[in-house]
């Protein structure tokens, strides 16, 4: 099997490198030589978060370079935007479509850019774009998006469900995990 790539990009604290340990666990338990990478910038500040998933049979390096990345997973669409050019030609970008403002646009020496969707399909990209924000928050939590996107995630990957919920059981505490189980439900039907 080929290596695979899947970026992970967000703003700081929004759960990115929680979806990254689910993804990675879920990737070691189905047998898979898994690396991760985690770039987080100024994360604690509300900058760029960036998580680089590589697996596959024999992986050798965490790193994706420009125009490896298969999936990114997108917590915010400027992010999705941002990291573009590392996607594949026939890659995937899976994104919630909430937009935080980035300290240009804050300060008002910006705009948020518009209709970033349709830009990122004219490009040629497959984007699989949904309000997670909304689905965590009937879930039980604006922090869940991150599950959500994982849920959505699963579409990608041909693993039983039950795989994922074995990874979940693993990494998220116990008094989330009902709630973190009905958010991954949501993101996979939504």
């Amino acid at each position: 099997m080929s290596t695979k790539n899947v970026m992970i990009v967000g703003v700081g604290g929004q759960g990115s490198l929680l979806a990254s340990k689910l993804l990675g666990r879920l990737l070691l338990d189905e047998g898979y030589d898994v690396k991760v990478s985690e770039v987080h910038g100024m994360s604690q500040r509300g900058g760029s978060v960036v998580t680089y998933v590589r697996y596959g049979e024999h992986v050798y390096s965490p790193v994706i370079d420009k125009g490896e990345a298969d999936v990114i997973v997108s917590f915010e669409l400027l992010e999705a935007a941002r990291w573009l050019p590392f996607l594949k030609k026939d890659g995937t970008v899976v994104t919630n479509i909430q937009q935080i403002d980035p300290m240009p646009v804050i300060t008002g020496n910006m705009e948020y850019p518009a209709e970033l969707v349709d830009k990122m399909k004219a490009t040629g990209a497959k984007v699989d774009a949904l309000d997670c924000l909304k689905l965590a928050e009937e879930a039980g939590s604006s922090k869940a998006v991150n599950i959500v996107l994982m849920g959505r995630l699963s579409h990608y990957f041909d693993m039983p469900e039950e795989a994922w919920m074995k990874a979940m059981e693993a990494i998220v505490p116990a008094k989330f995990l009902e709630m973190n189980k009905k958010a991954f439900e949501l993101g996979k039907n939504a």
